[in-house]
C-alpha cells in the first residue's frame, strides 16, 4: 500500500486529486468539531454509551454525535438512502428498467436518492432533537427556536457531507461516501487507545490481558482481510464464433462471488432490528413495555444476553442470504449468459444454471453470513465477559475499514495501470 502511494504521488494528475481528497478530509474534520449551540455535550455524550443504536452511529460520524457537531449526523441519511433505494429498485418495475438504462438511467436512480437522503435527514433531525430533549441535554428547553435550529443546522450538515463525498468520488480517490465514514472510524482508534491506557493505569486490566486483546484484534484484523479478498469464481466457458470472414476462439472466464459480498448490510440490518426497541424504549422509559425491554430478566434485547447474541447472529445469517438472493439473480445471469453463447462446464443451459447458481449462492451466503455473524458477535462477549467493556469495538468498523481501504487501493492501482498505458502509446 505504502508503495502505491509512493508510486501515485509521483504520477503529477494523482498528486493533484491526492491533495484534494486531503484537503476535503480536513474540511470535513474541522467541521466535526464546531458544535451546535444549547446543547449540553455531557448529558448527551452518557445517553449515547448506553448501547443503543444510537451508540453505533456516534461511532460511524466519529463521534461527532456525541458531541452534537454540525455533522452530527454524518453521511447517514444518504447511507440510509442509498440502501432503500437499491431494495426499492428490485422490487419496483419502473426502478428496476432505469437501472438497465445505463449511464443516464444510474444517474436519474442517484438523484433520487439525494433527495431521499434530505428527507431521511429531515425525518433524522427530529429525531435528534428529541433524543437529545429526552436525555435532558438542551440548556434551554423552553426555546421554541432551538427545535429548527437543530434540524436546520444537521440537515444541512448531512447535505454538505453528501456534495463534499461527491467531490471527492469525481476529482479525489476513491468512492467519497465511503471514504468520509472510514476517515471517522479511524479517528476513534486513538481515543480507543487512551480508554485502553486508562484501564491499565487504573489495574482494570494487566498488561497480559492487554497484549491477547491486541493480538486478537490483530487476527480478526488478518481474518477480515481474507475474507474480503476471497471469492467463489463459477468457471463460464463460451463457445467460438465466426463473424463475417473472421473466426473468433472460444474463451474461459468466470463469475466471481466474493466470500463477504453482503456482511456489513447484513449487520447493519439484524443491528437495526435487534436495537431498536430499546432504542425506542429511550424515548419512553418509564412505560411497562420500555422497563421490561431493557431489565426484564428474559428480554431477547438485552445486549448482555446469551439469546441476544444468538437472535443477532441468526438474523445476520438471514439478512446474508435475503441481501444475496435480491443482489443477485440466477435467472438473468442464466438467460444473459445463454445469450452469450456461455455456459457453465458439466451444467445444462437454462434453468439447470440457474439451479446451480442459487446453489453456489446459498453456500456462499452461509459462508460469508457465519464469518459476519462471529464478527459482529465478538464485541459483544468481549463487553460482557471481559475488562474491555467501554471500548467503542465493533465488527461493523472493522469491516468497513477493511473494506474501503482495500477499495481505495484498488481503485488507485487502476489509475496507476491507466497513466502507465498512456505514457507507452506516446
Amino acid at each position: 500500500m505504502l508503495s502505491t502511494l509512493r508510486n501515485a504521488w509521483k504520477v503529477p494528475d494523482l498528486r493533484k486529486r491526492l491533495l484534494f481528497t486531503f484537503l476535503m478530509v480536513a474540511i470535513f474534520r474541522l467541521g466535526n468539531n464546531i458544535l451546535v449551540p444549547g446543547i449540553d455535550t455531557a448529558a448527551l455524550k452518557n445517553f449515547t454509551s448506553s448501547g443503543t443504536l444510537f451508540g453505533f452511529y456516534d461511532l460511524i460520524s466519529g463521534g461527532a454525535f456525541s458531541k452534537f457537531s454540525i455533522f452530527a449526523m454524518g453521511v447517514i441519511p444518504y447511507i440510509n438512502a442509498s440502501i432503500v433505494m437499491q431494495l426499492l429498485t428490485i422490487a419496483i418495475p419502473q426502478l428496476e428498467q432505469l437501472s438497465k438504462e445505463g449511464e443516464d438511467g444510474r444517474k436519474k436512480i442517484q438523484n433520487y436518492t439525494r433527495y431521499a437522503a434530505v428527507a431521511f435527514g429531515l425525518l433524522q433531525a427530529f429525531s435528534s432533537y428529541v433524543i437529545i430533549y429526552n436525555a435532558r441535554a438542551l440548556t434551554n428547553p423552553s426555546d421554541k427556536l432551538t427545535v429548527f435550529l437543530i434540524m436546520i443546522t444537521v440537515t444541512t450538515g448531512s447535505i454538505f457531507l453528501m456534495w463534499l463525498g461527491d467531490q471527492i468520488t469525481a476529482k479525489g480517490i476513491g468512492n467519497g461516501i465511503s471514504l468520509l465514514v472510514f476517515i471517522n472510524i479511524i479517528s476513534r482508534i486513538p481515543f480507543q487507545f487512551s480508554q485502553i491506557a486508562t484501564l491499565q493505569t487504573t489495574e482494570a486490566v494487566n498488561i497480559v490481558e492487554v497484549v491477547i486483546f491486541i493480538a486478537v484484534v490483530l487476527v480478526l484484523l488478518v481474518a477480515v482481510i481474507i475474507m474480503s479478498l476471497a471469492e467463489r469464481r463459477i468457471p463460464v466457458q463460451y463457445a467460438g464464433k465466426t463473424v463475417g470472414n473472421k473466426s473468433f476462439r472460444g474463451q474461459t472466464t468466470h463469475i466471481p462471488i466474493n466470500l463477504n459480498n453482503s456482511g456489513v448490510i447484513a449487520i447493519i440490518f439484524a443491528m437495526s432490528v435487534m436495537q431498536f426497541p430499546a432504542t425506542l424504549a429511550q424515548f419512553w422509559p418509564t412505560s411497562k413495555v420500555a422497563i421490561a425491554i431493557t431489565q426484564g430478566k428474559f428480554s431477547p434485547f438485552k445486549e448482555s444476553s446469551i439469546q441476544y447474541s444468538l437472535i443477532y447472529f441468526l438474523l445476520i445469517l438471514f439478512f446474508t442470504w435475503f441481501y444475496t438472493q435480491i443482489t443477485f439473480k440466477p435467472d438473468e445471469m442464466s438467460e444473459n449468459m445463454h445469450k452469450s453463447s456461455g455456459f457453465i462446464p458439466g451444467i445444462r443451459p437454462g434453468d439447470y444454471t440457474a439451479k446451480y447458481i442459487e446453489k453456489v449462492l446459498t453456500k456462499v451466503s452461509f459462508i460469508g453470513g457465519v464469518f459476519a455473524g462471529v464478527i459482529a458477535v465478538f464485541p459483544i462477549i468481549i463487553k460482557g465477559y471481559t475488562n474491555f467493556g467501554g471500548l467503542q469495538f465493533g465488527g461493523t468498523s472493522l469491516l468497513i475499514v477493511v473494506g474501503v481501504a482495500l477499495d481505495t487501493l484498488r481503485q488507485m492501482e487502476s489509475q496507476l495501470v491507466m497513466r502507465h498505458y498512456q505514457g507507452f502509446l506516446k
